[in-house]
């Protein structure tokens, strides 16, 4: 059965770093997509940054050049380092895959950035 597990997160200054990490269970992370989203009571789940199994990246215009979204495929598990972290980016983050035409969310991690 397919599990992911979030870890990292937690209360930091504006302007600091946290690294979220994902560890999956009964899937091979490299052989699909895998993206990290957030959310904020009363809005979107917000599509913040993906990695493909050819190692290609992408990210939400507000994070680029912040985050930085990877993978360790000897670890099964893929994070996400988050920079100079702004009140703004408070929210819960999620790990995410398809697999088999179902949708697996991890637990959620709580960020909050404030001073």
């Amino acid at each position: 059965q397919v599990q992911l597990v979030e870890s990292g997160g937690g209360l930091v200054q504006p302007g600091g770093s946290l690294r979220l990490s994902c560890v999956a269970s009964g899937i091979i992370f490299s052989s699909y997509p895998m993206r990290w989203y957030r959310q904020v009571p009363g809005k979107q789940r917000e599509l913040v940054a993906s990695i493909i199994s050819g190692g290609s990246t992408s990210y939400a215009d507000s994070v680029k050049g912040r985050f930085t979204i990877s993978r360790d495929g000897a670890k099964n598990t893929v994070y996400l380092q988050m920079n100079s972290l702004e009140p703004e980016d408070t929210a819960v983050y999620y790990c995410n895959v398809i697999y088999r035409a179902t949708v697996y969310w991890g637990q959620g991690t709580q960020v909050t950035v404030s001073s």
